[in-house]
């Protein structure tokens, strides 16, 4: 009997998208395929983005330019999240100032809320998310209506986004520069808090999806905090040593290469006497160190390592990496985590 494979186990799947769709400008080698294949299954489709300036639509567009399979009604973004989040803390017909790009004004307003771009007078609520055009006016008006006693929402709290020239400054390092002008701090829709995977399984209709990130400390600790089963791809930021070394809310469920992990059968890890097993490989901790035995280069023996490692250290608050032996040496090899 075919063992089943791991997405069959859930009714949606809620997908990170840079990292995990795409790199840059172009699709990461089979995530597009896998992706279609969620059309032959009962499993449901999700877009999960912390971008709260491009419209539902423009991201589903520019996926389907990929030639990934989408939707607007698929595309959850924080600015949407956010709003809801918002409407939930104040009445209906609220006055709201709107830091932000007009994607966020057209979601205030599809919640009841009445958008205004002044502190004066002060407002019920403000919501900031990002937006190229925003400046130093605009984060003053902001500053001041939340000082004023403002309920303040932030759509997320991304400190930078990367631009073809480099990295800039995101939504978090404005949501920062009024924190240090209040000394408050809002709540927040976007990843890594709940909020956003909660909304999008809630529109769905769904309750048992799988989280998949590239993102430790956004995709993961987001579906974490949501309660949810979530996966490591190792298609962006985060590979297998910084997922040894994570802290424990930020530590995966599962360990995948790609999405193309998606539709094999997860392996079983076993533990007998302190020895952890995974495929052909086995990891032991003692004390600071981790024995490994097994190809460095498989993805087994990481997803050993992680077990034996996290059940031995299961409240962990400091990154850090253990020392790693393999047969005696040291291991260095990384190959497995991209």
């Amino acid at each position: 009997m075919t063992e089943p494979f791991l997405i069959s186990s859930y009714d949606a799947l809620l997908a990170d998208l840079d990292g995990v769709v795409y790199a840059g400008p172009n699709a990461i080698p089979g995530a597009v395929e896998s992706l279609e294949r969620l059309a032959d299954t009962d499993v449901a489709l999700a877009y999960i983005t912390n971008n709260a300036s491009r419209s539902a639509e423009q991201v589903a567009a520019h996926l389907r330019e990929l030639g990934a399979p989408a939707t607007a009604t698929q595309v959850f973004g924080s600015a949407f999240a956010g709003a809801e989040l918002l409407a939930t803390l104040v009445p209906a017909g609220s006055t709201v100032l709107v830091t932000g790009s007009q994607t966020l004004i057209d979601q205030v307003k599809a919640q009841g809320l009445i958008p205004v771009t002044s502190a004066e007078p002060t407002p019920d609520a403000v919501i900031q998310g990002f937006d190229p055009d925003l400046g130093w006016k605009d984060l003053a008006e902001a500053a001041y209506a939340v000082a004023g006693g403002a309920v303040w929402v932030a759509t997320n709290t991304d400190l930078s986004i990367p631009q073809l020239r480099g990295i800039a400054p995101g939504n978090g390092s404005l949501v920062g520069a009024v924190t240090a002008a209040t000394g408050s701090t809002p709540a927040v829709a976007g990843k890594p808090e709940a909020p956003l995977f909660v909304t999008a399984a809630r529109h769905l209709g769904v309750s048992h999806p799988l989280v998949v990130g590239d993102r430790l400390d956004t995709d993961i600790l987001g579906g974490n905090r949501a309660r949810m089963d979530t996966a490591l791809v190792l298609t962006g930021v985060d590979t297998v040593r910084t997922a040894l070394a994570a802290v424990a809310d930020q530590r995966p469920k599962f360990l995948l290469s790609s999405l193309e992990g998606l539709y094999e059968p997860y392996p079983e890890i076993s533990q007998s006497e302190g020895v952890y097993r995974c495929g052909a490989s086995s990891a032991m901790v003692d004390g600071g160190t981790i024995h490994l035995t097994g190809d460095p280069a498989s993805l087994d023996t990481w997803r050993a390592a992680c077990s034996a490692w996290w059940r031995a250290h299961p409240d962990t608050v400091t990154a850090a990496l253990p020392t790693l032996q393999s047969a005696g040496s040291p291991v260095l090899d990384e190959t497995a985590g991209h």
